[in-house]
């Protein structure tokens, strides 16, 4: 881990800015990078208070807000990543789009850093493939929070190194975590499990067999979980869902996992959840104290 003193991370969404968190606490100087300078803002603004609950709660000393803020460089320029040793890309779950970024790091990233997606679901290996370094190239998918949730999902593309395997998992164990490891299958092993589990409840919805809030009460007490399937697509972003489904379905092949009618409906609509203020639920005049954070 020595040889680990700068950390980059790509994007300043939740995910983002959780992971930079993760760093910045941890003693590695950390640049976070977005395209939109009000992103960073609230960045900035959200990992400071988020750093705070923690030290009310006696996780964390006092002192950490100022050191970690000290160790946090916003930018928007990737030239910026030059010197970072590792990188951590949080953007969003298209793999297009991912691969333009990987292109772009590769050339500017130093030859020795290594290059991690968040992806929950999209190939490692194909994200490699058009860099220089797919040796270099692994996934480190976070839970969301990521300052909360004790998980990381390590996956290793065709071509990853053993060295790149263990820097990555000591990371993840420097940040607190606990580490599973994963082929490189579409859904890895979370959403392989998880997203089928949502996407059944948006069918038991749509074909009429229970409301939203007895299916969300009924998987909550009856299997322990912290929030029910509906309640917890909302907080993840219909949106998401339905991209992680879409790659599951495509890359394995199997009608089960086709997108239920009416999660597509809603993010055609623009019903994404939380993030938009109404998904399956409405939350645009919820109360604060009902506006929890997701422990799943």
């Amino acid at each position: 881990m020595e040889k680990l003193k700068t950390i980059g991370v790509v994007g300043a969404g939740q995910m983002g800015s959780g992971i930079a968190q993760l760093a910045a606490i941890n003693g590695f100087h950390v640049k976070l990078l977005d395209s939109d300078p009000n992103a960073l803002s609230k960045a900035t603004n959200n990992i400071t208070n988020s750093i705070q609950r923690l030290i009310s709660k006696g996780k964390l000393p006092q002192a950490t807000i100022t050191d970690a803020l000290k160790r946090l460089h916003c930018t928007t320029s990737m030239e910026d990543f030059c010197s970072a040793d590792f990188v951590i890309e949080a953007i969003a779950e298209s793999e297009a789009v991912k691969k333009k970024l990987f292109t772009e790091l590769d050339k500017i990233t130093k030859p020795s850093a290594f290059l991690a997606s968040n992806t929950s679901s999209i190939s490692i290996t194909r994200l490699a493939s058009v860099t220089s370094r797919p040796n270099q190239v692994i996934g480190m998918h976070f839970m969301n929070p990521p300052p909360i949730m004790t998980l990381v999902e390590i996956i290793r593309g065709t071509d990853t190194s053993d060295e790149t395997f263990n820097v990555t998992k000591t990371l993840a164990e420097r940040f607190g975590k606990t580490v599973v490891c994963s082929q490189d299958y579409s859904g890895f092993i979370v959403n392989r499990i998880l997203m089928p589990m949502i996407n059944e409840a948006f069918f038991t919805l749509y074909t009429g067999v229970a409301t939203k809030e007895d299916i969300d009460t009924g998987m909550k007490l009856g299997t322990n979980q912290p929030m029910g399937p509906l309640e917890l697509a909302d907080f993840i972003g219909l949106d998401v869902c339905l991209s992680i489904l879409k790659v599951l379905h495509t890359g394995l092949g199997d009608v089960k996992y086709s997108p239920c009618p009416l999660l597509v409906q809603y993010v055609d609509a623009g019903r994404l959840g939380r993030k938009s203020g109404v998904g399956v639920y409405d939350y645009r005049n919820a109360p604060t104290s009902t506006k929890k954070a997701a422990r799943l």
